[in-house]
């Protein structure tokens, strides 16, 4: 078996980035399910702000339409795959339930932490469940991952915030959550934050497009503005603080109002960022969730190992990239592997697993194909290969990989 061309920055495993990344802070926020057309729509000056420093775009969630990786357009589900830059047939988050996550698949909090005990790591959401069941806190499965700092459960405070048919608590809510977590960044300048706000899905459900979804985009703007207000205070003292913001799904039209099913409307996303080095594959409006975790390692210097990183989904969309849009076409003996290449020719290299052992602690053993052009823009793979009913193919290059699925019946 040939070495993979990932395994001499896997030797490494996280060992530099304390030093290179002391300084180097991390934000970001989830507004649950505002549609990118009524973003665009409404004013929002602090979104406005922060994208002027660095960029935004629409991207997309739900995995492969379709496909092995096709995943619910359901909050949980997208916070997981932002989580863990995976999708749902991965990290196994299908619903808000959170039944049975797959804890294999780390989220950025946990790969922090594992490189950097020392690093400060917080969340503040008005949602439990996403510290307890996606971050998996205090948890064997998740090493006894530990929050230095969480603001959450006060939806079950019944007593504080009395919940009124018109959702008000939620919003009540979110504002102690936004002004909390913007207090902790100025005094405290933790490594990695979270947050977390809820109103503007309670009143897409509840009214769907219009003046009551229109004000609630309009209020959660302004508390990223509180958090936004505190970053730059940060900057200040010299420290490079990122930031990114997204949603976690769009809505079914016409009415705006539901979510969860595959139509082009649920699965459109956007995300926007103070990133001064966003690239072509962020403004293209291919990116994806998946696609933040890998922007995440890319801002921390973090380097994971090997058998970690060719198990993700996103591409990153910072900085220089070789491969993007990975994809399997044909049927058969015929099928070829297709990517968009990066802005520089480059030498690709191609591999296969038979195996899925990742999923269940594992390691999979990763075959050499064969080297390619990036320019060729497709692989034709052996037919011997091409006729299994399952397979993984890698694609490695100077500056990312890539992977993508065989599975029988999907595309």
């Amino acid at each position: 078996m040939r070495t993979l061309a990932l395994a001499l920055v896997s030797i490494l495993v996280l060992c530099s980035t304390a030093a290179v990344g002391q300084q180097k802070k991390l934000v970001f926020i989830i507004l649950d399910g505002i549609p990118a057309q009524d973003l665009e729509r409404v004013a929002t000056p602090n979104l406005d702000q922060i994208a002027s420093q660095g960029g935004y775009a629409r991207a997309y969630t739900g995995g492969q339409k379709g496909g092995y990786s096709e995943s619910p357009t359901i909050s949980a589900v997208g916070y997981n795959s932002i989580l863990t830059g995976t999708w749902a047939n991965k990290h196994q988050v299908w619903g808000n339930g959170i039944e049975a996550p797959n804890y294999q698949y780390w989220t950025i909090f946990r790969y922090l932490k594992e490189a950097r005990p020392d690093a400060k790591i917080a969340i503040f959401s008005t949602w439990q469940d996403n510290r307890t069941k996606l971050l998996g806190e205090n948890l064997p499965q998740t090493g006894y991952l530990k929050l230095d700092r969480a603001l959450d459960g006060l939806e079950l405070d019944t007593l504080r915030y009395p919940h009124d048919a018109q959702s008000d608590y939620i919003h009540q809510i979110d504002q102690q959550v936004a002004q909390e977590a913007a207090t902790y960044l100025s005094s405290q300048g933790p490594d990695l934050t979270w947050v977390y706000l809820q109103y503007t899905d309670d009143m897409g459900h509840k009214f769907g497009r219009g003046p009551a979804m229109d004000a609630a985009i309009q209020k959660a703007d302004a508390q990223v503005g509180l958090i936004w207000q505190a970053i730059q205070q940060r900057q200040q003292k010299g420290e490079d603080w990122q930031l990114w913001v997204t949603t976690d799904h769009g809505r079914k039209e016409p009415d705006a109002k539901g979510h969860g099913g595959q139509s082009e409307a649920e699965r459109e996303v956007w995300i926007a960022s103070n990133a001064s080095d966003l690239n072509p594959h962020f403004f293209s409006g291919k990116a994806a969730h998946v696609d933040l975790l890998p922007s995440f390692f890319r801002f921390y210097n973090l380097v994971v190992p090997e058998h970690q990183e060719r198990e993700l989904d996103g591409i990153p969309l910072t900085g220089p990239i070789s491969v993007s849009q990975l994809g399997l076409q044909g049927k058969g003996k015929n099928q070829t592997i297709t990517w968009v290449p990066g802005a520089l020719s480059e030498t690709l290299a191609v591999y296969w697993s038979p195996t899925d052992h990742f999923a269940e602690g594992g390691r999979d053993e990763y075959f050499f194909l064969g080297e390619v052009p990036s320019d060729a823009k497709y692989y034709a793979l052996p037919p011997d290969l091409a006729k299994k009913s399952f397979f993984k193919v890698l694609v490695v290059g100077k500056h990312n990989s890539a992977n993508t699925w065989k599975v029988a019946g999907k595309l």
